[in-house]
């Protein structure tokens, strides 16, 4: 029988990369030294094959590109799914969604600057939204930069997936270097101690693999009797049900707009490009589903964790080789230049910010958030990972509730990304000036809540890159 193999061979291939890329950290020193996650690697791995190799047998990297887009969604339902916590809202909660804006609404606000400059002197075939794809690889991630790079071709722009991909991979590749540089860089600045940094030479931590005969953490919890269904299997079931829901909301919307005309059916199909949002939203209504019918007890969210886990080493896998080689060189000069310019004030205005913006935990709150701003969660976790192993401190519990406060600020800026594809397409540079007047009010918004809550703090020692609270 002709049944198609094409999922499961490539996802076979991603799987043989990750176990490679695993015997790699344990056993190559450079990758423990920088903590390179066994994802990007197996990327890397998997890069030269897909671009010059696996297509002469059928397989290419649309392949991967399809499996970066639904995995992405199924992450973050997996995220949303979770129950809250009965702990209260962390204080920290606004300062740390503050601290993820400003680096995504600054790397916006610099792409898009310096994608007018290109286009009005060497580049005037350039797409206007050129510069979102630094703040989308960068501070979002593969998946949000492929998917709503894809959605572009609508307009004509056939390689913005790719484009995406490449941002992320080196932004994933300046957190693992940058971000140790950052933790040692620290340790000799004295803005952490040594005492805080031992946990960084654990075995554990630079393998990456727990070693023989120690006691291990609990992972998932059982919430159902296997006999009946497997835990597992019923937290899957819940993703995919929630996954369901979004294609049908989806196509349900697509229809409405259909309605409308020519305009209406063009507004649908970007939609699609944007599926992760929807796929939250569901995510969200299931759970809500699951607290009104008092059932929302059988979700475990070590149980979830694994699944965004799976979700997310599999769609960085799949991003990184599905990157178009042909592309990066064709852009290589505004790729580099947007992703050097974007990385160093990344670094700088993450330290400079975060330092005055907490009040405790600040160098371990702006390693998340660096992480986060140039990675994915998971890179951010990662370096916070190195110093915390535990995650005793709450930083990372102040993300998790940041995050979904991050989610709904940052909608309307998803939401005007396609804006400057209608300067691309008509030539009038009214959409892009009022796209750069959203971002502009996002850093408006950065600096009054800024303000607000750092208060004297706020322009403090302002020549210091680090501050340095004074003693009473």
């Amino acid at each position: 029988m002709n049944f198609s193999w094409h999922v499961f061979i490539n996802l076979g291939i991603i799987s043989i990369a990750l176990l490679t890329a695993t015997v790699i950290r344990v056993k190559v020193k450079f990758f423990q030294k920088y903590l390179i996650p066994n994802a990007l690697t197996a990327g890397f791995l998997l890069l030269l094959l897909y671009n010059y190799v696996f297509p002469v047998i059928g397989l290419t990297s649309i392949h991967l590109g399809q499996i970066t887009y639904h995995f992405l969604g199924l992450s973050f339902i997996a995220l949303t799914l979770r129950q809250g916590s009965r702990q209260g809202v962390a204080k920290n909660a606004f300062p740390t969604s503050v601290a993820i804006i400003s680096q995504i609404a600054l790397q916006a606000f610099i792409g898009l600057i310096l994608t007018l400059v290109f286009i009005s002197t060497i580049m005037p075939d350039l797409f206007h939204s050129f510069g979102f794809m630094l703040p989308l690889g960068f501070a979002e991630g593969p998946g949000q930069a492929f998917s709503i790079g894809e959605g572009w071709k609508i307009y004509g722009v056939e390689n913005a997936g790719s484009i995406g991909l490449t941002f992320a991979a080196i932004g994933f590749v300046f957190c693992s270097f940058g971000g140790i540089f950052l933790i040692h860089y620290a340790l000799r600045r004295g803005w952490v101690s040594k005492e805080e940094l031992a946990n960084i030479e654990t075995e554990y931590t630079r393998t990456g693999i727990r070693p023989k005969g120690e006691t291990l953490e609990v992972g998932a919890s059982l919430k159902s009797d296997t006999e009946a269904i497997d835990s597992f299997s019923l937290h899957m079931a819940l993703v995919l049900t929630a996954y369901l829901l979004s294609w049908l909301l989806l196509k349900g919307i697509g229809a409405l707009l259909g309605l409308i005309g020519p305009l209406g059916t063009e507004l649908a199909t970007n939609l699609w490009g944007i599926n992760f949002i929807f796929a939250a939203f569901m995510g969200l209504f299931l759970r809500f589903l699951l607290v009104k019918v008092k059932a929302d007890y059988v979700v475990d969210n070590k149980t979830l964790t694994r699944i965004t886990g799976l979700s997310v080493d599999i769609m960085v896998t799949s991003a990184v080789a599905a990157i178009s080689l042909v592309t990066v060189w064709q852009y290589w000069f505004p790729i580099l230049l947007f992703s050097v310019v974007g990385a160093v004030t990344t670094y700088f205005a993450t330290i400079w910010f975060c330092s005055r913006l907490f009040y405790d935990h600040r160098f371990l709150r702006t390693l998340l958030i660096f992480g986060v701003s140039t990675g994915t969660l998971s890179t951010g976790l990662a370096l916070l990972r190195a110093v915390d192993p535990e995650f005793e401190s709450p930083v990372a519990r102040d993300y998790a509730y940041a995050s979904g406060l991050t989610f709904f600020l940052v909608i309307p800026l998803i939401l005007v990304i396609n804006l400057p594809l209608q300067t691309y397409k008509t030539g009038d540079m009214v959409y892009s000036y009022i796209t750069l007047g959203v971002v502009f009010i996002y850093l408006l918004f950065v600096a009054v809540s800024y303000g607000f809550i750092a208060r004297k703090r706020a322009l403090d020692q302002h020549n210091n890159l680090w501050y340095r609270p004074r003693s009473k």
